[in-house]
């Protein structure tokens, strides 16, 4: 299983930026919008990794950060992934383009309405009511999601 991150940071007008992933050859998140984050590297902590990956893809400093929950992701077709999900609404620097994708400001009302995975609806409902730390599986088959299971601590 590999480990990752993924952040939905927060402006002061409480929009989310959002990653459209356009630029990445053989991205399995192809014309999907997500958060920023990546994978870990070797001996990293979660927190270590959303501020290399933050940083990486869009120039900011995060200096107020949640870490909010964890997303387990299981398929026939791609190998597993434990996701480390945060958001932040505290930073520092200027956000410069991404090599993955076009950086986006997009106001919280119109997030669900992108075009995300199936399973980012689940967790994203979460993250815009400002719940409790959660635990989410979710089970695909190709691009469909056929299970989802779901902890609230």
């Amino acid at each position: 299983m590999k480990l990752t991150t993924l952040c939905y940071i927060e402006n002061d007008h409480g929009d989310y930026l959002m990653l459209h992933r356009t630029k990445k050859e053989n991205d399995l998140n192809h014309d999907k919008w997500i958060g920023v984050g990546g994978k870990f590297e070797r001996n990293e902590t979660p927190e270590e990794c959303l501020l290399r990956e933050v940083y990486e893809e869009t120039g900011l400093t995060l200096t107020r950060f949640q870490f909010r929950g964890i997303v387990t992701f299981l398929s026939n077709e791609w190998e597993g992934e434990y996701m480390h999900l945060f958001t932040a609404d505290k930073y520092e620097g200027t956000l410069r383009d991404c090599n993955e994708g076009d950086l986006a400001w997009v106001p919280k009302k119109d997030i669900l309405n992108l075009h995300l995975w199936e399973g980012d609806h689940i967790f994203l409902r979460e993250l815009l009511k400002n719940e409790r730390f959660f635990s989410l599986k979710l089970v695909y088959e190709g691009d469909k999601l056929t299970d989802s299971a779901f902890i609230r601590y």
